[in-house]
């Protein structure tokens, strides 16, 4: 009988513009594709056994899983360079032990087009998605298209974006400015959760 062949599990970090975050690199996906999970205290983390696991260090703020990363959010006390070593372990184990990251029933995706949708917002949405989400992923977050009304949009940002001194200005000259160019009925855009 042949013992079956077990993928080890790399992990390397990436540093982001947050500079209390830090991304945890997989070498597979952790998270099924648009599905990404926040959470912003141990209360909201219930049905999720790592983060949980992170959160007992009392410098971890907050936790974000997406794609094959995730990031973590310490306090301003902490220095990564004292800390990293352990929470890359944290992860490690978790994930060499073969336990879920999440426990939900349902995995539902995070940001897909609705019925309900007028033309605009699916625009909004098609433009976040394909030229926004794949940068702010990079730096270990996520954007979320939340609304449109009387040109506004707002939008949604997690995981490192969240609390990042740089996360205003990329907001206002960066997406800001993109959407407005592509949809002229955009005026202005509006970041929940910072």
């Amino acid at each position: 009988m042949s013992e079956s062949v077990k993928t080890p599990i790399n992990i390397y970090t990436e540093a982001n513009p947050n500079p209390n975050s830090l991304k945890f690199v997989a070498n597979f996906m952790l998270m099924p594709e648009g599905v990404s999970r926040d959470f912003p205290d141990i209360k909201s983390a219930e049905e999720a056994p790592l983060a949980i696991k992170l959160f007992e260090k009392s410098y971890v703020k907050r936790v974000f899983y997406m794609s094959n990363f995730i990031t973590v959010t310490k306090d301003d006390e902490a220095d990564w360079y004292e800390i990293k070593g352990e929470v890359l372990t944290i992860i490690k184990s978790h994930l060499e032990a073969g336990l879920q990251i999440l426990t939900e029933k349902e995995v539902k995706e995070d940001h897909h087009v609705a019925a309900s949708d007028t033309d605009l917002e699916v625009k909004i949405k098609g433009i976040l998605d394909e030229y926004i989400r794949p940068a702010v992923e990079m730096d270990g977050g996520a954007i979320t298209f939340d609304s449109f009304s009387e040109g506004k949009v707002k939008v949604l940002l997690q995981g490192s974006c969240s609390g990042c001194p740089s996360s205003t200005l990329t907001l206002k000259s960066g997406i800001e400015n993109l959407l407005k160019r592509m949809v002229p009925e955009v005026e202005e855009v509006e970041a929940l959760g910072v």
